[in-house]
């Protein structure tokens, strides 16, 4: 009676399982442990009913009778177990990404280890490994800078996940404020039911695959040794366990026993021994055998007994009392259930074990551990392996305080100064939180004492057979970071250009504070030198701006800076700091990454917009990896750090500010820069100023205006066109940065750039207006942090689309593009007119089609010194959205184009006798040779965002209805929802846009955008191409007016919406 209410009690559990698509063998697995447990089993193995395990023969003496065989080698695999998360020392990413030795992860050792063992073994040893559902992404994203590992399409097979039980009614638990806390890994057990579920056991076999090695990720000593493998097959053994003597470090850990019952080899791990048994657990002299987790497995014989049992291995639960977020006691109590994959010895007959040196069991469970391998204690071997240095023995005993230094930030915080020598030291016991240097030696037995509530630095020295007292030491002060409570912020997930919302919105609370934390922990986890390298800070000037930049320099400081560089005033355009990034030197100043506080167009002030976004060390926009691990950084976040105590810096004076500790221990050094100098001189490398000044500016008959917009561009046009070019101050117009952008909307488009459009003789559609001087030969705008760009004419607008077609087709009138062998390739986002694609065709280069972000332009740039794939360089891209730049930095520039655009004039006006070749005597040229992409775009700003969605959702479903469907001349050959696939680094990225393809070759296009500070826009891009010459001059509404039509019947914007009309047409 009792098991048809457990097993109705565990349907729930089945269902759950069923749903979320996982095997079948991973259901029959977890209802084998459920049912022990409901049935009242505890998992618990009384000291009583075991015998120790003895008469384990050692490695040491075997190998001197093997005779190793390298045959075997081609029917062997070697498994890297690498699900867990390390959640116990604080990480919320793949244990194995955490650096051990140097910038050297467990995953860089390991893909090492696995390269120098083929190297060895002159043979493709299969290499897999076991991910988790939270570790798959982020390893295989990882991995890829070793291609000979991750090209392998078998690399990875992922760990099954099992529902948490809720302690009180046994059905599955719910958490619907974060529904992932409602699983768990079901422990390193499920290796078996993840093989066999995941059809990977039936590959190996059908492959000849005889023999698996296993082994944790975190334990860098084990690795494939022909010895071993040898011995395992000779004895025909089906399961071998590697053991090693247990010391009292290895006290708590699981040991090898002898079932008194039937005098079978099993494992008892700590969760399986009841408090009355600890003491005899503990015994080391009694148990001396701990498991290592190397295991070795043969896989016909492991299908055997899962054939036998019904589709599963019937491995002895583990119980764990738990809640159901790990992070609130007061959530719902749940049983977590789990399985030990070493537990399996019991279930094979014919299983052995074999003692192996300490050498080959080297992980990481505590910081402890962590520390150890860090320090001298261990040193790397040619192949990759972490052993114990020479002149070692047996490695020190450390005891450092559990409380303190239970997490890794807490341990990576006390090493900043670098990591003590441990080599000659025989046991260390930390009380308090001590900080340690590169500059500490210990020797002998050493305790250092700091009763004090903050941390303390352990002075340079040596420390021999001492105890040191640091309780009234003097302190970190301005230094001396804190830990502030917070709780995640629902919706910080950055967009493709940051994070931006309401300037209150991050005004309020710690907005601001938990997603300048979730980036710097999500840097420090990448491996970011933080510590050495310098942090770049700057913005647009826009309202906050200043408040903003001290805390985020208290809070880099906190997180371990200890160099950073900011923009004089707090200004930094977005193309200086990427300029800034990758120019910075000598070596020791490179920056690691930089912070941008800008919403880029929109509004500035109080009651507008705000925004943030990082860049990382090559200039650019982090990349959908880090903004990913960043917003989850921010749902998970329950602390933030501070150095309330740090100055507040003067951002008006250029100059260098360092700020010692109380002790003397540290120094953080802040740097106020020029925030032109940078940007300019790389500007000058690139451009032939000498030729844009003597050809062009000189000219009686040529003038220019450039509108600032009271953005940051301000003093750089200013340092360009004045300083460097000689032009009068009249050429500027709002060149005075303000913090609400004069109240203005930053946006250099026809709508918003109202100055310049009244300058140039235009309307609001770029027609030609009556105006009572003659306009400007030429004028420009750029937005508020300067990265776009509007073109004009006298009297003439050129479409970003045709911009960018014209550059990449004038290309080598610019030095940097001619003197470096001519483009190469020419990139442009999907929405992006398809102008540019022709000169692409004409000039045989390549041409890639992205989504919108400047980011995948990066990975093009990057392709070959970050991937080591093809060279694209020197390539130009651009954005319908007023965005074009060069590979020279990682971001667009605004003034970058302007130059362009006055270096392809000066070389069209080599003469000056000759009457000047305007801007729009260049565009309609180039038309009469490639014909005229008409295109325009509808903003529709501010719409409701819930609504908004519903309405791509509603294209969404009807995309393959559409094809076929005519109006007017038009007709819908191709509708889809743009999907990309990087050349670069294989990502993909769907939903990237809805595209309506007309036979003709016409294009609508709808995207939503996510950048703006409130609500949402909804953009509509159109586009006709017409290659009669004697058609391209004809006005572009009066073209597209059938084709708009058509676009708002196909997207019935106003009955999802309620919008009457677009915000802004350009």
């Amino acid at each position: 009676m009792a098991d048809a209410e457990n097993l109705a009690k565990f349907a729930a559990s089945e269902a759950k399982m069923r749903a979320d698509g996982l095997p079948e063998a991973a259901i029959l697995a977890f209802k084998h442990s459920y049912m022990q447990w409901a049935s009242g089993a505890t998992g618990m193995i009384a000291e009583a009913d075991i015998t120790p395990a003895s008469d384990v023969p050692a490695l040491s003496d075997l190998r001197t009778t093997i005779t190793q065989n390298p045959e075997l080698l081609s029917q062997t695999v070697v498994l890297k177990l690498n699900g867990g998360l390390g959640t116990s020392m604080g990480l919320d990413f793949a244990k194995s990404l955490l650096q051990v030795k140097g910038k050297d992860t467990f995953l860089d050792l390991t893909a090492k280890q696995v390269i120098a063992m083929r190297k060895k073994f002159k043979a493709n040893v299969r290499f897999i490994l076991m991910n988790s559902f939270s570790t798959s992404d982020d390893t295989m994203e990882y991995l890829a800078k070793y291609p000979d590992i991750v090209s392998d399409p078998d690399l990875e097979f992922v760990q099954n996940k099992v529902p948490k039980i809720d302690a009180a009614t046994m059905l599955p638990g719910s958490w619907a404020k974060n529904p992932k806390n409602e699983w768990c890994p079901p422990g390193h057990g499920d290796l078996y039911a993840a093989l066999e579920g995941s059809g990977t056991l039936d590959k190996l076999l059908a492959a000849g695959v005889k023999y698996m090695f296993v082994s944790n990720s975190d334990n860098l000593g084990a690795t494939l040794d022909l010895d071993l493998l040898t011995y395992f097959a000779e004895k025909d053994l089906s399961f071998m366990m590697e053991c090693c003597e247990r010391t009292v470090n290895d006290k708590k850990g699981g040991h090898l026993a002898v079932r008194t019952s039937d005098g079978n080899l099993i494992l008892r791990e700590a969760a399986q021994c009841a408090d009355e048994d600890e003491s005899a657990f503990q015994d080391i002299s009694k148990h001396r055998f701990f498991n290592t987790n190397n295991l070795w497995v043969r896989l016909d014989k492991l299908k055997e007994e899962i054939n036998k049992a019904g589709g599963f291995i019937p491995l002895p639960m583990i119980r764990n009392a738990k809640t159901i977020d790990p992070k609130d006691d007061t959530s719902t109590k749940v049983i977590q259930l789990e399985t030990a994959m070493g537990a399996a010895i019991e279930c094979f007959a014919g299983a052995g074990a074999v003692c192996v040196p300490k050498e080959r069991f080297a992980p990481v469970k505590k910081c402890s551990d962590l520390l150890m391998l860090r320090s001298d204690c261990y040193t790397v071997t040619p192949d990759s392996r972490l052993v114990l240095s020479p002149g070692i023995e047996v490695a020190p005993e450390l005891a450092i305080d559990a409380k303190k230094y239970k997490l890794v930030q807490a341990l990576e915080a006390a090493l900043t100064l670098g990591t003590p020598s441990l080599k000659a030291c025989t046991k260390l016991k930390v009380d308090g939180y001590v900080y340690f240097s590169r500059r500490n030696v210990l020797q002998g037995t050493v305790t250092i004492v700091n009763s004090s509530k903050e941390p303390k630095v352990l002075p340079p020295g040596t420390y021999s057979n001492c105890t040191v007292d640091l309780s009234a030491a003097p302190s970190l002060g301005a230094l001396l970071a804190v830990k502030v409570p917070t709780a995640p912020i629902a919706d910080q997930k950055p967009g493709t250009s940051g994070l931006r919302k309401k300037t209150k919105e991050f005004m309020e609370g710690s907005y601001l504070q938990n997603f300048v934390q979730a980036t710097f922990s999500t840097v420090k986890a990448s491996g970011a030198d933080m510590a050495d390298k310098t942090l770049v800070i700057g913005g647009d000037g826009r309202y906050f701006n200043p408040t903003a930049i001290q805390t985020i320099v208290k809070m880099a400081v906190a997180n371990g800076v200890n160099h950073i560089a900011i923009g004089q005033g707090g200004l930094l355009s977005t193309p200086a700091v990427s300029a800034e990034i990758r120019e910075r030197g000598p070596s020791y100043m490179k920056a690691f990454g930089g912070f941008i506080l800008t919403a880029s167009h929109n509004p500035g002030g109080p009651d507008e917009d705000f925004g943030i976004k990082y860049n990382v060390e090559n200039g650019g926009p982090a990349p959908e990896g880090v903004t990913g691990a960043i917003y989850d950084a921010t749902t998970t976040i329950g602390e933030f750090h501070i150095c309330p105590d740090f100055p507040d810096i003067d951002l008006d004076t250029c100059g260098t500010t360092k700020v010692e500790s109380t002790c003397g221990s540290a120094v953080v050094t802040v740097e106020v820069i020029d925030a032109v100098e940078s940007h300019v001189e790389l500007l000058k490398s690139v451009f032939d100023f000498d030729t844009i000044k003597t050809q062009l500016l000189s000219r009686g008959d040529f003038s220019m205006v450039y509108d600032c917009m009271h953005g940051v561009q301000g003093p750089y046009a200013r340092a360009v066109f004045v300083d460097e070019l000689g032009l009068g101050e009249s050429c500027l117009l709002n060149a005075v940065p303000k913090d609400d952008f004069n109240g203005h909307h930053a946006d250099p488009n026809l709508t918003y750039a109202v100055d310049l459009v009244k300058a140039m003789g235009l309307d609001k559609t770029g027609l030609p207006v009556e105006t009572e001087a003659e306009p400007p030969s030429f004028g420009a705008a750029a937005d508020g942090d300067a990265d776009r760009n509007m073109i004009c004419g006298s009297k003439f607008f050129v479409t970003p689309s045709d911009s960018l077609a014209i550059l990449a087709e004038k290309a080598n009138c610019v030095p940097f593009f001619r003197d470096y062998g001519g483009l190469k390739a020419v990139a442009r986002s999907m929405p992006t007119s398809g102008a540019v694609d022709r000169v692409a065709a004409k000039h045989n280069l390549a041409l890639f089609e992205t989504p919108t972000g400047w980011k995948y332009f990066g990975n093009l740039m990057d392709s070959k010194d970050l991937f080591g794939g093809a060279d694209f360089t020197p390539l130009i891209c651009g954005e319908e959205s007023f965005g074009t730049g060069s590979n020279h930095i990682r971001e667009k520039d605004g003034l970058w184009a302007v130059l362009f655009w006055l270096q392809i004039l000066a070389a069209a006006n080599p003469d000056a006798s000759q009457p000047l070749v305007s801007v729009q005597a260049l565009v309609e040229k180039h038309w009469e040779e490639y014909g005229r992409n008409y295109y325009t775009r509808y903003d529709y700003e501010g719409v409701d965002k819930t609504k908004a969605e519903g309405m791509f959702e509603a294209m969404r479903a009807t995309t393959a209805q559409a094809v076929g469907k005519s109006f007017g001349a038009f007709t819908v050959a191709t509708a889809d929802d743009f999907t990309y696939l990087d050349p670069v680094d294989g990502s993909v990225s769907k939903k990237q846009g809805l595209r309506f393809l007309m036979a003709c070759g016409s294009r609508v296009i709808f995207r939503l955008s996510g950048t703006a500070g409130s609500g949402a826009t909804v953009r509509m891009y159109l586009e006709k191409y017409e290659p009669d010459a004697a058609k391209t001059k004809q006005v572009t509404a009066e073209v597209m007016g059938e084709l708009v039509a058509f676009a708002l019947q196909l997207s019935d914007i106003k009955a999802h919406t309620g919008v009457d009309g677009p915000t802004v047409i350009t």
